[in-house]
């Protein structure tokens, strides 16, 4: 089986967590900084908090600026669930802004309508979770220029686009958001094990992220307040959680980091190369934008026109599981999910991403597909549709 993504694990990731291994520390230790220099290098960004997976960064990111009960924060429906849960898990309300059908990600046109009526309504977002699917940076500029007017904060959900480009800048640098988080899944762009990090240029919110992942709890005299004095001495300054990463998994992550390049230009030369093969099919190709480069952790492909597409795509679908090809789908809208429509949303809220959906079909691609595995996705698929 081709599977649709996979990690790339050479001799020397293997070396620096068995380094660890055998070194006195296996959490708290010199990995997760070193780790965390990493990804500023690569991003531009002043301050990186490591966590235990992209979820928890999404969960202290709401919680460091201010989210909670009687807030609402606005993500897009077509995002894995932790994109809404993260601000539920904070005692807030979920809403969704619709997608654009072009570049899959958050619309700008439905967001800067919404916000008028939720101006009108008294009822502005506190939090905005934009989401660049697939490796694709959302429009991040004119978001920017909406949270100015309107007063909400910004977390950019980068778990897909470790490795892409804005402007000419890396995502992750944080000029047009407070916060941009990061993922490590394997079959992310750069892996951990399982991880996240959360990215920013403030320095109260960076501090506040590290005190939530680590139980609310500092060893820092500086910034102690209690009488209690002593080497041994912490305080407990907020109620927080056990969200660390190990050292094992950041040793694995820095000894990634030193590839990010290498991984996203083996992942576009693979995507421009399914963009030739496929040119002949009747399926609909990832958008390219000249003002940002992909980090390309997903290939998505459209199979018809929106009215037929769940019955192609289920059968398009089987036939590629049963010839050996991995294929998948991203995403159920998260609105469909039961859990969300006992809290009130209902199939038909936001066309755009449930026509996404249903056209939906993501292919193979990582570091280390093969051309003749690559040829091999694309004749299947002309088999299937011809």
């Amino acid at each position: 089986m081709i599977p649709y993504g996979r990690q790339s694990i050479e001799e020397e990731d293997i070396r620096a967590v068995v380094e660890t291994l055998a070194s006195d520390w296996l959490t708290q230790g010199p990995a997760v900084p070193r780790f965390e220099a990493a990804l500023c290098a690569a991003t531009g960004a002043a301050h990186a908090v490591a966590v235990n997976s992209a979820t928890s960064a999404l969960h202290v990111a709401c919680l460091a600026l201010g989210l909670g009960p009687g807030d609402v924060a606005w993500t897009v429906p077509n995002t894995f669930v932790a994109s809404a849960n993260c601000a539920l898990y904070c005692g807030a309300q979920v809403d969704f802004v619709d997608i654009d059908p072009e570049t899959y990600n958050l619309d700008i046109g439905a967001l800067e309508t919404k916000l008028v009526a939720a101006e009108t309504a008294g009822r502005l977002p506190k939090v905005l979770i934009p989401v660049h699917f697939g490796g694709l940076s959302c429009d991040m500029k004119e978001i920017a220029a909406l949270a100015a007017r309107y007063g909400f904060r910004v977390i950019e959900d980068a778990s897909h686009a470790i490795g892409g480009t804005y402007e000419g800048r890396p995502v992750g640098d944080c000029r047009y958001s407070d916060i941009c988080v990061f993922s490590f899944h394997p079959v992310k762009i750069v892996t951990t094990g399982e991880g996240g990090a959360a990215l920013t240029n403030d320095p109260a919110l960076a501090e506040a992220m590290r005190l939530l992942r680590s139980h609310g709890i500092t060893r820092d005299p500086q910034a102690m307040s209690g009488e209690e004095k002593g080497p041994w001495v912490y305080e407990q300054q907020m109620l927080g959680f056990n969200y660390r990463m190990t050292d094992i998994a950041a040793a694995l992550g820095a000894s990634q980091m030193r590839r990010l390049d290498s991984f996203v230009a083996k992942r576009t030369a693979l995507a421009d190369r399914y963009d030739a093969l496929l040119g002949n099919l009747p399926v609909a190709r990832p958008l390219r934008r000249s003002d940002r480069n992909s980090a390309w952790h997903l290939y998505v492909i459209g199979l018809g026109d929106g009215k037929d597409s769940g019955a192609l795509r289920a059968g398009v679908f089987e036939h590629m599981r049963a010839a050996g090809v991995g294929v998948n789908v991203h995403y159920i809208p998260v609105h469909w999910q039961p859990y969300y429509r006992s809290l009130g949303f209902r199939r038909g809220d936001f066309p755009g991403a449930e026509q996404f959906y249903a056209c939906a079909l993501t292919l193979p691609l990582f570091p280390d597909l093969s051309y003749d595995d690559q040829e091999k996705v694309v004749a299947t698929l002309s088999e299937v549709l011809a």
